[in-house]
């Protein structure tokens, strides 16, 4: 063998131990790995040019892509701003174990944009007793001091910061968002009357309220949404010591009813349908 004889890449004793792994194979090494650092400067500087000749020539520079490259962003599958929202709901007390209401309304809102929205709303309520209604009659030998809920209206402010999606086993996106609420509004109650052989009288509420809620995106025009309200307001009660003689009348017991801050807290459900039906994207030009 002649002295001056180099061995190729992937021969010799280089070729013996990629031979037990690779099978002989060749291996090619990368020359850019044994360029010092100012012939990579001038590689990068001639690219830049060459695809600076490129785009003045008015071609298209072609780079191979694979399939790991390409990102896509999707657009908002709903968009809300300057529609409509009608929506039906039904409701139910959370935190009164005594008497429970049930509650079927709607709201009518406005979106200014995307998050902001301006609604109107209302309620109409029926009322059940629970059994710690009875427990306490038979056991207590008193009656408990209850009231009911008639109707409410109110005034809200809606706000969206939350937008999201989840895939249902891997087949299916399903597009989400959590909105917070808050009003301001009127209602009326009626005390139920202990014994029965005494009148009633009603009571006029101020009732702010405040909630949370999440909507689920069915179709580009329907919606179905799930959320929790307090309504907040003091209601007046019958007196304790009214009698045959003491606060008989409606008009003086409520003069002498017994005032307490009540928090109405109510889970509602419902769906909302989206006018008009259809929305088109815009770009800006």
């Amino acid at each position: 063998m002649d002295g001056d004889t180099k061995p190729k890449a992937g021969g010799g004793a280089g070729s013996g131990a990629g031979g037990a792994g690779t099978g002989g194979a060749e291996i090619e090494m990368d020359d850019d790995a044994n360029k010092p650092p100012s012939d990579l400067a001038a590689d990068l500087a001639a690219s830049d040019a060459k695809q600076a000749a490129v785009a003045k020539s008015g071609g298209v520079q072609k780079t191979p892509l694979s399939w790991q490259d390409i990102v896509v962003v999707i657009r908002k599958p709903f968009l809300k701003v300057h529609r409509t929202e009608l929506n039906p709901f039904v409701g139910t007390t959370m935190n009164d174990n005594i008497i429970r209401h049930y509650s079927a309304g709607g709201e009518l809102a406005y979106y200014l944009t995307d998050v902001l929205a301006i609604g109107i709303e209302g309620n109409y309520y029926q009322h059940v007793f629970n059994e710690p209604f009875d427990l306490i009659a038979r056991q207590a030998r008193r009656l408990p001091t209850v009231n009911q809920y008639n109707w409410s209206t109110a005034l809200d402010f809606h706000y969206v910061p939350v937008y999201g999606k989840f895939a249902i086993l891997d087949h299916r996106l399903v597009t989400w968002e959590a909105y917070f609420t808050a009003g301001i509004g009127a209602g009326q109650s009626e005390v139920i009357p202990r014994d029965t052989k005494f009148p009633g009288f009603t009571n006029f509420l101020i009732q702010p309220n405040v909630g949370a809620g999440m909507r689920f995106f069915l179709a580009k025009w329907l919606t179905i949404n799930f959320g929790l309200r307090d309504y907040v307001f003091y209601d007046h009660f019958e007196p304790t010591n009214r009698s045959a003689t003491v606060n008989a009348n409606a008009a003086d017991a409520a003069s002498h009813a017994d005032g307490a801050l009540i928090n109405n807290i109510m889970f509602q459900v419902g769906l909302s349908f989206w006018l008009p039906t259809s929305f088109d994207y815009t770009t800006f030009r």
